[in-house]
């Protein structure tokens, strides 16, 4: 029996990293978002809760004590050395997460197919967390597709959209470390085609 493939994912913001994991989720591979992850550890019963407070002040925090993710979204990428104390508290934790997710899977996909998991993280080439893994996938977009996507999605302007793209690696940039390219600039059904042909790739290799 072989090991179980784990398959890092990352791409540019508003690439469709989120989709992708989706779509490869209705073929069999287990996924798991480190976003998610974020979101759940800083939960007021989350582990990274108490201290991203006391770093960030209580002006972060909605009236019924859960902190406000896009007023802290706008605090860490006006400031590059507040975004930093962000990761140092957060990334930790999630990697940990990720960490004990990944090793019971190696047990409860004993006997399941595909013995595939893939980590959704838009930060793993820039933290060097995706030497943690297999098999790299990077998913791109064109930047100006990036951008309005960015802006639709998250109700940005125009220069905060810009700020929070910048602030990650150019994905022409990132994709120097893959091992497989989703190109998700053209139509779903394009992008869901090269889902499948690299799906088939991942299960010959699992």
């Amino acid at each position: 029996m072989g090991a179980m493939l784990r398959v890092g994912l990352t791409g540019g913001i508003a690439c469709g990293k989120t989709n992708t994991l989706v779509e490869f989720g209705r073929l069999g591979v287990y996924g798991i978002a480190a976003d998610q992850i974020g979101h759940e550890v800083m939960q007021p019963d989350g582990s990274a809760y108490t201290e991203v407070v006391e770093r960030f002040g209580t002006e972060i925090l909605n009236d019924d004590g859960t902190i406000d993710r896009s007023r802290l979204g706008r605090i860490v990428f006006a400031h590059e050395s507040r975004r930093q104390d962000l990761n140092q508290i957060v990334h930790p934790r999630i990697l940990a997460e990720e960490d004990r997710i990944l090793r019971s899977l190696e047990d409860e996909l004993s006997t399941l197919r595909p013995r595939v998991a893939m980590v959704d993280a838009a930060l793993m080439v820039e933290a060097g967390s995706y030497r943690r893994y297999d098999v790299i996938l990077v998913v791109y977009c064109h930047q100006e597709i990036q951008l309005r996507r960015l802006m639709t999605r998250d109700g940005l302007s125009e220069p905060e959209a810009l700020l929070r793209i910048r602030s990650q690696m150019p994905p022409l940039e990132k994709i120097r470390y893959a091992d497989f390219i989703i190109d998700n600039s053209s139509r779903l059904s394009d992008t869901r085609r090269q889902i499948h042909h690299t799906f088939l790739e991942l299960v010959s290799r699992s």
